[in-house]
């Protein structure tokens, strides 16, 4: 693993990205079992309104926006030391890769002979449900392998890549959701996700941007995620929802552009408070172990969540299905929630993740933002 030094304030972003990710799985995962499985649902389709939290809980257009970022300056680096692009992409893939196809194909195995076995007919939506959280890590890839494009395209056009990104994104939308091209929307996984990885490349204008302009990204995203979602237009979630016609994440509608803008400026707005706290040494110490365990954690994290689960259901002897709203009971167990799959996914990541953890890197004081001086 490099040792680079890096921006504390991009690893708290990258850092926050991943963590809220696993939270949201560990605390809101409801589970109900049917013959093919679990199901999964959220609190999201019981009550109305929480869904305005999902505008800063999503927080995948904001990771994918660091990811590009930290992929420009990762390559500034290789290229002064005189790396070739295919060597260092392959270098990066492989760093994800690997894992990822390790954990894929150990449930997979693990599935097969436990249905096997034991003739669990379950367990084929078990273990998607395990390993679904990955598909962004492919998306990622994806993105990785295109960096080469990517970045003819950035200079080559500038701004103007993130414009026609945006564009295809409405279109999409326009050529689905208003003549009924239903498979047109995957072209936005391309398009969206690729507008938020590109976004990345332009980090260090906005950061260096007057705070006014910080400002009129937030409110731009936010003023541009009311009116698509109170058009009735678009769901209000930015996470799926069993029973809604629409999401806004499989695949991503426009609104995602919209959400990414809003969370670009929110970031840059609360900066200041945010460095003001890393520069303590206590907080800048939990920030270093985050990033640490950052890849690993996301990786098992869904792994110590069904170890968690089985030995729930173990005690009391069969799966338990949630069929009711969640009610005050359910919300206050929730950090046992979030603490039943840590203490599982620790030994986990110990055992076979320690290959994944990053090594301590000094913080880039270069690197501070206009918000320091």
């Amino acid at each position: 693993m490099s040792t680079t030094p890096r921006e504390p304030y991009v690893d708290y972003l990258r850092a926050v990205s991943l963590v809220v990710v696993v939270l949201w799985h560990w605390a809101f995962t409801i589970l109900r079992w049917t013959p093919d499985g679990p199901q999964p649902t959220n609190p999201l389709g019981f009550f109305s309104g929480l869904w305005i939290f999902t505008w800063l809980l999503q927080v995948l257009p904001l990771f994918f926006y660091v990811g590009g970022y930290v992929h420009l300056v990762s390559w500034q680096h290789a290229l002064a030391r005189g790396d070739r692009m295919r060597h260092y992409v392959w270098k990066h893939v492989k760093q994800l890769l690997v894992p990822a196809s390790a954990l894929i194909l150990t449930w997979a195995v693990l599935g097969i002979v436990l249905g096997t076995v034991f003739d669990l007919h379950w367990i084929r939506g078990a273990v998607m449900l395990i390993i679904s959280p990955l598909w962004f890590i492919a998306v990622y890839l994806g993105l990785l392998v295109l960096l080469p494009v990517m970045l003819w395209l950035h200079e080559r056009f500038d701004i103007i890549v993130l414009v026609f990104f945006g564009g295809i994104a409405m279109l999409v939308d326009i050529a689905r959701l208003r003549y009924g091209y239903q498979w047109a929307g995957w072209i936005n996984m391309a398009a969206v996700w690729g507008l938020a990885y590109q976004a990345g490349f332009f980090y260090r204008r906005i950061v260096e941007a007057p705070r006014r302009v910080d400002l009129a990204l937030m409110w731009a995203g936010l003023f541009a995620l009311m009116g698509l979602v109170f058009s009735d237009l678009y769901p209000g979630s930015m996470v799926g929802v069993p029973g809604q016609r629409l999401s806004n994440m499989a695949p991503p509608t426009f609104v995602i552009v919209a959400l990414l803008t809003f969370q670009i400026g929110f970031a840059e707005a609360t900066r200041p408070v945010v460095e003001r706290l890393l520069s303590r040494p206590r907080w800048a110490h939990v920030l270093g172990v985050f990033n640490r365990f950052a890849l690993p954690l996301f990786l098992f994290h869904t792994t110590g969540m069904a170890l968690a689960r089985g030995v729930v259901y173990a005690v009391y002897g069969g799966v338990i299905s949630d069929d009711r709203a969640p009610d005050w009971v359910w919300w206050a167990e929730r950090p046992l929630a979030v603490l039943g799959p840590l203490l599982f996914t620790i030994p986990v990541i110990l055992i076979f993740g320690r290959h994944w953890i990053r090594p301590p890197a000094p913080p880039d004081l270069a690197g501070r933002s206009r918000h320091e001086s």
